[in-house]
């Protein structure tokens, strides 16, 4: 009986102390709510996987064997703070008095739901994108400029000798990573962020087998703004994707070279907020580099950019004035 009541003073420390903003990024609020949206999932899943087990229909009522060491919220509790902060599984197990493969479990069991909740879409409550298809669809309807731009994280090294293991060597790098694509909206929020690929992979080429040529056919009144790494599709798509205006070329007046450097500028200007973006989910340690198995790095990747649009969305929309140079008056004739 003292060592149970231990058990509950330590696991009732070790919630506290994690769930803190510090450790697992969240306000306590969207932790709650967060817990609240995977019960019924882990629930299901659980009986979908004792049902597999047994071959049949429990022989017993719910609730009967051993209870879980750790309990459904200090599941979700442990697996968020090592998405944050990519901490040990040990360290999570010695600050909750268990073994270092309950953790693990627990983590396993944990990031997949969280990888399939899509991304939280601006001032709609209880929408979420999954799909690139449902991003354009989105854009489309509610006359929303994308922005896009790709990143790299660093990821171990294959052993030597294994096949395809040139493949995740980043030729802007000159490391192993593995590369992503972000999607936000003019206001910096994130609205999807995918295809994982290879680092040795152009951001273009990432892209275009995710299928966003097929997407900018059927959606003509979708625009988005890109940097000089999706410069073939602003080619072929040229009234919808929108790159840096092309340098002039040498011994031009000084007049076009300024208004090429101030074009150039503007458009920076208005696809900077992709880049602060990609900011918000690097603040997430296994974004920065990550220390596990590559295979995972889809799923954990999905995971962090789901809990980062969650709190993107709920920023209000911000209205930028024009910049554009217009006459003061209209001379005289």
């Amino acid at each position: 009986m003292a060592a149970r009541v231990g058990d509950v003073v330590t696991h009732y420390r070790a919630r506290a102390a994690l769930s803190h903003p510090a450790f697992c990024g969240l306000e306590r609020a969207h932790l709650v709510v967060l817990i609240q949206e995977l019960a019924d999932p882990w629930l299901g899943r659980c009986e979908s996987e004792l049902r597999e087990r047994r071959g049949g229909e429990r022989k017993r009522a719910a609730g009967a064997g051993p209870d879980h060491k750790l309990v459904f919220t200090d599941r979700v509790l442990v697996t968020v703070v090592h998405l944050r902060l990519q901490l040990p599984h040990a360290a999570l197990a010695e600050l909750y008095g268990v073994s270092r493969p309950t953790v693990t479990r627990a983590i396993h069991e944990i990031r997949p739901l969280l990888a399939v909740r899509g991304f939280a879409v601006p001032d709609r409550p209880g929408i979420r994108l999954r799909t690139l298809a449902d991003v354009f669809a989105y854009a489309k309807a509610e006359g929303v400029e994308l922005r896009i731009d790709g990143t790299e994280t660093q990821v171990r090294r294959p052993p030597a000798g294994r096949p395809g293991r040139k493949a995740f060597v980043s030729g802007k790098k000159k490391q192993n990573t593995a590369k992503t694509t972000t999607i936000s909206d003019g206001s910096g929020r994130l609205l999807w962020s995918g295809a994982d690929r290879p680092g040795r992979m152009h951001d273009q080429t990432a892209m275009r087998t995710e299928g966003i040529a097929e997407q900018l056919c059927l959606y003509p009144q979708v625009k988005a703004k890109v940097d000089e790494g999706y410069r073939g599709l602003a080619n072929d798509f040229p009234n919808q994707v929108q790159a840096p205006p092309r340098k002039p070329k040498d011994k031009v007046p000084l007049g076009e070279n300024y208004a090429w450097r101030e074009a150039r500028r503007r458009q920076s200007s208005a696809r900077i907020c992709v880049e602060h973006t990609i900011g918000e989910e690097k603040k997430w340690r296994p974004l920065q580099r990550y220390l596990g198995r590559r295979d995972s790095y889809a799923e954990t990747h999905a995971a962090i950019a789901g809990l980062v649009s969650d709190r993107a969305a709920r920023r209000p929309t911000r209205r930028h004035t024009s910049t554009e140079l217009v006459p003061a008056w209209k001379a005289a004739c």
